[in-house]
């Protein structure tokens, strides 16, 4: 990990060892970065042919014939973020620029895997730094984004790593990230809470360290008027 992480405040959640562990490796290239998984091997398509039958219905059936080919590319898809990582995802994409306000990126939508049920969650980012000399394409926010969501996951985890993505490679500031999500292991069993909303925050440097610099990003993030409505 980078030399520039700041403590925060009491109660504030240092990053487990198996967070930051993911997070230096996604950074770094030492990990997640490789090439995505190979669910090419047929075994795999066997394995969801026997899932189906074990939970009562039949494979060879008209309809879930291809069951089995489409949960592949499926699952291949939506685990893509392991095939990825963070300083190839933001690349070139910094430029020297003297501006030292806030930069939001808000409303980023992401969907990931709930890694304890292989179920979806889903919903939007909001992203912030202040910059320190540097600053970074916009659009690699959302790519940034994609290297975490698009895996195995939980929320509070993911949160962290953007955040900690964004501030090793960009070096600004501060660095906050807000992720607001629906999880359907939340809708479709247990409690069953459909209108049941997950929101996660990390925050980093002066977003830590100065409760108005705070206190105005979340004010963004919260805010329903656009200028282009």
């Amino acid at each position: 990990m980078s030399g520039r992480d700041v403590e925060g405040p009491a109660g504030e959640r240092a990053l487990d060892e198996e967070g930051a562990a993911l997070v230096e490796a996604s950074v770094l290239g030492t990990g997640g970065g490789g090439p995505s998984a190979d669910l090419s091997d047929v075994s795999f398509r066997d394995l969801v042919a026997e899932m189906i039958r074990r939970l009562g219905d039949d494979p060879e059936r008209e309809g879930m014939r291809r069951t089995p080919e489409r949960v592949e590319k499926a699952m291949a898809f939506l685990t893509r973020g392991y095939g990825l990582n963070a300083r190839d995802a933001i690349g070139d994409a910094l430029f020297e620029e003297r501006h030292d306000n806030m930069v939001l990126v808000k409303d980023i939508e992401m969907y990931s895997m709930c890694e304890h049920h292989l179920l979806p969650f889903f919903g939007k980012v909001h992203l912030a730094y202040i910059p320190d000399g540097r600053i970074m394409g916009l659009s690699k926010a959302a790519r940034l984004v994609d290297v975490f969501a698009q895996r195995f996951q939980v929320q509070e985890r993911m949160t962290d790593q953007i955040a900690e993505a964004l501030w090793d490679l960009v070096q600004p500031r501060g660095v906050a990230v807000v992720v607001e999500a629906y999880h359907l292991c939340m809708m479709m069993r247990g409690v069953q809470k459909q209108n049941s909303k997950t929101i996660t925050s990390a925050m980093r440097g002066v977003f830590l360290e100065d409760s108005r610099t705070r206190e105005e990003f979340l004010r963004l993030t919260t805010s329903v008027h656009s200028p282009l409505s």
